[in-house]
């Protein structure tokens, strides 16, 4: 009996190897195989490899670099639950054969962020002629070309994007739930719906039913108006108006007008974000937005299917029109030159070897960990500036070294041209 005993201890721990090293390499080669196939794309590094006897696959410390941006985005645990060491192992030697059901969590997403994230070959195209106007525009200048970008949300207090996602695959439906820190939260469930890890683009053809995507912006779009608007030289209500004249031209480039109500919504979302729940079909061209005739009236018999903050909203549809050619502007053509408000008093970007001409007025520096520093310029030089903050009745002068600094802003009105 010691022996029987002995020897199915032996040969568990014999089966708990085997398993482990056969999870071990088959998920390797698995990821040798996208690391191949993504190589056009960027770099991928899969990190650790861990795994359960549940039927759990474990990536720690992965990471995917991006050829188009200048950070990776990270990846701290991602874990992949098959349901049984069986069908894990089937999953893995052919990814055809995913279980009937699964589920994928990331936690410990990240992805830093720099004032310029793109490489310099990604945006040296510029603006052509036969382009069609982008549908949603953010300008968060004077100049309208200049478009909310990742400097903006660094100068907002946003120094990283981060969060995490779960997916989860069921015979019923695909679920998704993408949760960040700082910029809300997306969820998405298409009945229906299967995804092949095989021909990951097929999930678009399979399923006929509408997905349904809850947007929330976690009081996002606020902080994105009330400093778009500043920087802008606008009160919040004419920087939104702005935005939803530019989502129109782009509709109209794309042969569609927008109903009132469409409009409104989106002025209502820009001004105070929410919550927004939508039907959509990926296959149709509106993605499931209903479309009217030219003269049909808005009875509310045909709809799109939205609700914003828990509430139907009625009479969002297209109606369908001649696309409108886009022709940018003559200036488009011309270099970004900021047109100051000399009326209004604002951040104004300035280069970091100009500091001296500023001592003893308002700045706000960029550290190169994304934390902001602002107060009165107490001293500058090439290699450090002093800024003077009010503590307990006094000021503190805070030395930075020039070196670790990646933006320079000073508080005062704009200069007449």
């Amino acid at each position: 009996m010691k022996r029987l005993l002995t020897a199915l201890i032996l040969a568990a721990l014999l089966g708990f190897a085997v398993f482990k090293a056969g999870v071990w390499w088959l998920a390797d080669q698995r990821m040798a195989e996208a690391r191949q196939v993504l190589s056009v794309n960027g770099v991928l590094e899969r990190g650790k490899i861990g795994s359960g006897v549940a039927g759990r696959l474990v990536f720690t410390d992965a990471s995917w670099q991006d050829f188009e941006l200048t950070q990776p985005l990270v990846i701290g645990r991602a874990e992949f639950e098959a349901g049984s060491p069986v069908d894990l192992l089937k999953a893995l030697a052919d990814p055809a054969q995913l279980p009937a059901s699964w589920s994928l969590q990331a936690e410990g997403l990240a992805l830093e962020l720099e004032a310029t994230m793109f490489r310099n070959w990604v945006t040296a195209d510029g603006v052509g002629g036969r382009e069609q106007a982008a549908l949603f525009a953010l300008s968060c200048a004077p100049d309208p070309r200049q478009q909310l970008g990742s400097g903006d949300l660094l100068r907002m207090g946003i120094p990283r994007l981060s969060g995490e996602l779960i997916l989860e695959q069921t015979p019923e439906r695909v679920h998704l739930e993408l949760n960040s820190e700082n910029t809300g939260s997306l969820e998405l469930n298409w009945p229906g719906a299967r995804i092949s890890l095989v021909s990951p683009e097929s999930i678009l053809t399979s399923s006929s039913r509408p997905l349904e995507i809850t947007l929330r912006d976690g009081g996002l779009m606020r902080r994105i108006a009330a400093y778009c608007a500043r920087e802008a030289g606008q009160e919040m209500t004419q920087w939104a108006r702005r935005a939803v004249e530019a989502f129109e031209t782009g509709l109209k480039t794309h042969g569609w007008y927008a109903s009132d109500q469409l409009l409104a919504l989106y002025r209502q979302w820009l001004l105070e974000g929410g919550e927004v729940t939508a039907s959509v079909r990926p296959g149709s061209e509106t993605l499931g937005i209903p479309v009217r005739a030219e003269n049909e009236n808005a009875d509310g018999t045909l709809a799109w299917a939205v609700e914003y903050n828990g509430a139907m909203v009625p009479d969002v549809f297209l109606r369908k029109a001649e696309p409108v050619a886009f022709e940018p502007p003559k200036e488009a053509l011309e270099p970004v030159v900021l047109r100051e408000n000399p009326a209004v008093a604002s951040w104004h970007a300035q280069e970091l070897e100009t500091a001296p001409a500023w001592i003893g007025r308002k700045v706000r520096v960029t550290l190169s960990n994304g934390n902001l520093v602002q107060g009165r310029l107490a001293s500058a030089n090439e290699q450090e500036l002093e800024v003077a903050r009010e503590v307990a009745g006094g000021e503190v002068a805070y030395p930075i070294v020039t070196r670790a600094i990646t933006g320079f802003e000073v508080w005062r009105r704009g200069q007449r041209q």
